[in-house]
């Protein structure tokens, strides 16, 4: 509801601040409504900030590769609506990435949504965004120590259903790796890197499940210096 902007006491035409906020959050939710009539589309296969569906509010979402389940199915990070490295609640940090539906993309994100978020409500994000978590992997990676950066990956890990468990042998890596980083493979930097999982290239993964963790980086090491 609008209210009257004219108040006793205030000259014509005058607006007390609680009217110009009243006044800014109708002009945003006129935006908003606007943009919803014509969303500027999204493009699969692009690393962009996406409008998604969360319940019957709007998130900003960004597009991550792997899990690739097929076109109808992508992951996804939530964000907070003012980018990721603005401030938000806890579950925005502790999503991760999910699978997103692609029916639920409205299209590229538009500013204009952020009075749609659950933040603009004073919300955060609920225990349960309709979205299954994606799934981890580790890649122990080994790039030559000159301006060219080529390598290759020495060992793909998962697929991990869980992001703890993904950081617990990440962290068991790098304890392996410690100081031995620039000479397990001479010319190269050996180093762990924390991702998606590709499920197109499953063929190409290790299960780390039940799998001995530093015998694996040993093996992986053995095979590539042989």
């Amino acid at each position: 509801m609008i209210r009257s902007f004219r108040r006793c006491g205030n000259a014509p035409g005058t607006l007390t601040p609680e009217d110009q906020a009243a006044l800014d959050t109708f002009r945003a939710n006129l935006a908003a409504i606007a943009a919803l009539r014509d969303p500027e589309p999204w493009t699969p296969g692009h690393y962009q900030a996406i409008a998604v569906r969360v319940g019957t509010y709007i998130e900003r979402a960004h597009t991550r590769p792997g899990d690739d389940y097929g076109p109808d199915l992508i992951a996804v990070s939530l964000e907070h609506p003012g980018g990721p490295y603005t401030p938000y609640g806890a579950r925005y940090r502790k999503l991760g990435w999910l699978r997103c539906q692609t029916t639920n993309i409205l299209g590229t994100w538009n500013p204009a949504y952020t009075p749609l978020t659950h933040v603009a409500a004073g919300l955060d994000l609920p225990d349960d965004v309709g979205m299954d978590p994606a799934h981890y992997a580790l890649y122990i990676e080994a790039r030559q120590r000159d301006d060219t950066r080529n390598g290759h990956t020495l060992l793909r890990l998962g697929p991990y259903t869980q992001t703890r468990h993904a950081q617990q042998d990440h962290d068991r890596i790098t304890t392996a790796l410690d100081g031995q980083e620039t000479t397990l493979i001479p010319g190269h930097r050996v180093s762990v890197r924390f991702g998606p999982f590709n499920v197109s290239d499953h063929h190409l993964f290790t299960n780390p499940y039940g799998a001995d963790i530093p015998v694996l980086l040993a093996d992986a090491v053995e095979g590539a210096t042989a």
